[in-house]
């Protein structure tokens, strides 16, 4: 015979399915409102200058539990960093956000203004909390990662107004603050050195024109919006094509660069993989490129999420060089 639940307990079931619901939606608010692809793009950046470091220095392996204690560590502070530049953004476009990506929480009306600014504030907190039980090394990359994100987006510079002064904020993040924070900070933990590696200081230089070409071409697409909001991004001042072509120059020269000068003078690296994998993100890059339509907002927008997952890829390839060898 078939028991019958009390009444209460259907009463629990029925509570815990609205909570478990309230749950998922925040839980994706948050993550839209994190930005994904700058999510997936730090953990595998952090992810890979780790296995680098594990490849580099002599006796720490990959599966080591001080190792993969520091991997996580430093990814949470990572991320949190990332939420607060991304956050502090979309705080300060919401206007803008309406016209070019309506889909942010904020510019819905899916996250309240108070509830990213809580979100933005413990992003913050967070990173220079654990930073302080690391060192001053540790404290320098976190308040710099913080300040340029701010610097970037609130007045009194705002510095994404200023085309140059744009780019070069997110280079600086992603090239220094990012890879030589970040790896010096692996390699302080794991065998007190604080040395950086030369796989490393190759992946920094290619990184550098990447973020400037990414930060060129994130806004090919946003026109529109910073058109009528007086931002003089490099679109707005010289043209899509110009910038798009600008762009994949230097991307072509990067890979180039990585295949042939990084295969020669690194000698703690595969050749053969460090070649293949770059004259293949190469190809891919110019696959994706072939038969977009730079006016097409859509289309333009799913090529430039695919040079993200370039740049996530970089990492994957230098570390597969640097394990390979």
């Amino acid at each position: 015979r078939r028991m019958t639940p009390p009444p209460e307990a259907a009463v629990a079931v029925r509570a815990r399915r609205p909570r478990a619901g309230a749950l998922a939606r925040g839980a994706g608010v948050l993550w839209r409102f994190a930005r994904p692809h700058t999510i997936i793009g730090t953990t595998l950046s952090v992810a890979g200058l780790y296995v680098v470091a594990a490849s580099e220095l002599p006796g720490v392996g990959l599966a080591g539990s001080d190792g993969v204690f520091q991997l996580a560590c430093t990814l949470l502070a990572a991320l949190c960093v990332n939420v607060f530049i991304v956050g502090v953004n979309e705080l300060t476009d919401v206007e803008i956000d309406r016209i070019n990506k309506p889909y942010l929480p904020l510019a819905a009306g899916d996250l309240s203004r108070r509830g990213a600014i809580a979100i933005v504030a413990t992003a913050a907190v967070v990173p220079v909390a654990m930073a302080v039980t690391q060192g001053v090394l540790e404290v320098a990359a976190v308040l710099a990662g913080l300040a340029i994100g701010a610097a970037y987006s609130l007045p009194p510079l705002r510095l994404k107004r200023f085309p140059t002064a744009a780019s070069l904020s997110i280079s600086l993040v992603r090239a220094l603050v990012v890879n030589l924070g970040v790896y010096a900070h692996f390699t302080r933990a794991l065998a007190g050195t604080g040395s950086i590696a030369g796989p490393v200081w190759a992946l920094t230089l290619f990184v550098l024109p990447f973020s400037f070409a990414i930060a060129i071409l994130k806004d090919v697409p946003d026109i529109e919006g910073d058109r009528r909001y007086r931002i003089t991004t490099f679109s707005v001042r010289f043209g899509a094509e110009h910038v798009v072509r600008l762009a994949l120059g230097v991307l072509t020269v990067a890979y180039l660069a990585m295949a042939t000068l990084g295969a020669v003078l690194l000698d703690t690296v595969s050749a053969p993989v460090l070649i293949a994998t770059h004259l293949l993100g190469l190809g891919l890059l110019w696959r994706w490129r072939a038969g977009v339509d730079v006016h097409d907002r859509v289309a333009f927008t799913g090529f430039y999420m695919a040079v993200w997952k370039l740049f996530f890829l970089e990492y994957v390839f230098v570390a597969l060089a640097c394990v390979a060898r």
